[in-house]
């Protein structure tokens, strides 16, 4: 593998060490080039991504996330055929909040909502029973300025709160927690979570919408707005990586409370709760909130960047405004 990918470093405190090794050190996001010094080509690219992909994914599994630069990925086109070399089945997107446009094949666009709508830390699908293991994105015009996608560690996230609020982290891990949302009646640009429940539940009838709530086990409740209520049922805030045997910080309680708010989605507190329906103490919001913005790490994207992360190991925020 060596011969085909070269790992590099970045400057300026762009990657993170997520463990304490000095001489196998890993890093949040390994980035990954070509080694040849002769232009790679698109198809040359895929074939080793199909050679090498046991390797790519030990390497994944060790640093969380791997960011591809400087391979002859320039459209959404390539990026597509780059993510399906991977041989990967592809999750449709139900049950999330996001609005998103269908680009080609299997690329989206990551949130149509405006570059000034906050995308807190999040496990992709973290809200819903059936999620992805891994997600790619990529870059195809790089911002000006902002727009980055900053990374956390889920696993040192759980160690840091367990370390400063033990009795949050052993209720949270006995009662789970559960997550409520109004969906619009038809997708909202304007709103980070506007995905309407035509959207969100891939269908134009309601009892189709009740139906696919009901799989999740999830409470629901239309409202005279043509809107619908949804109350997840109890998900667990802590899970185990079982390959790694690690606990990882799977809810996006600091998502649900300080960015799912619009105008149908007014009361923080209702926005997410313990799983017996308490509300969640704000100091320990405010706690996790910190520790997560202390524990980040960013990059400034390139053109034609692919980041690919492993879901269970890695919150994304989605951009930075």
């Amino acid at each position: 593998m060596d011969s085909v990918f070269t790992e590099i470093r970045l400057h300026d405190q762009q990657q993170q060490s997520i463990n304490q090794s000095t001489q196998n050190q890993a890093l949040l996001p390994l980035v990954l080039v070509p080694t040849t010094s002769s232009q790679i080509t698109l198809n040359e690219t895929l074939q080793y991504i199909h050679q090498y992909q046991e390797s790519i994914l030990e390497k994944l599994l060790k640093s969380g996330a791997i960011l591809f630069r400087h391979f002859p990925i320039e459209t959404a086109e390539d990026f597509n055929q780059f993510a399906l070399s991977f041989k990967w089945t592809e999750l449709p997107y139900i049950g999330g909040a996001a609005v998103r446009t269908k680009v080609t094949g299997c690329v989206y666009t990551s949130n149509d909502s405006p570059p000034s709508q906050p995308i807190p830390f999040h496990h992709e699908g973290g809200r819903v029973p059936r999620y992805p293991n891994y997600l790619f994105f990529f870059c195809e015009t790089p911002p000006a300025e902002g727009g980055e996608t900053p990374l956390c560690y889920s696993p040192l996230i759980y160690e840091k709160m367990k370390e400063k609020c033990p009795q949050f982290v052993e209720r949270l891990e006995q009662h789970g927690v559960r997550y409520s949302r109004v969906l619009p009646n038809g997708d909202d640009q304007t709103s980070a979570i506007g995905r309407g429940w035509q959207s969100t539940f891939h269908t134009l009838d309601r009892k189709e919408a009740e139906e696919r709530c009901k799989e999740f086990e999830t409470e629901f409740e239309w409202l005279d707005s043509g809107c619908l209520r949804t109350t997840t049922k109890i998900l667990p805030a802590v899970k185990v990586d079982e390959r790694t045997g690690k606990k990882i910080w799977w809810n996006t309680i600091i998502g649900a409370y300080y960015g799912s708010l619009d105008e149908r989605n007014r009361e923080r507190s209702k926005m997410v709760t313990y799983g017996d329906g308490k509300e969640i103490e704000l100091e320990y919001l405010e706690t996790c909130k910190r520790i997560l913005e202390e524990n980040k790490v960013t990059f400034k994207w390139e053109k034609g960047d692919v980041l690919l992360i492993d879901n269970k190991q890695v919150k994304n925020m989605g951009r930075n405004p």
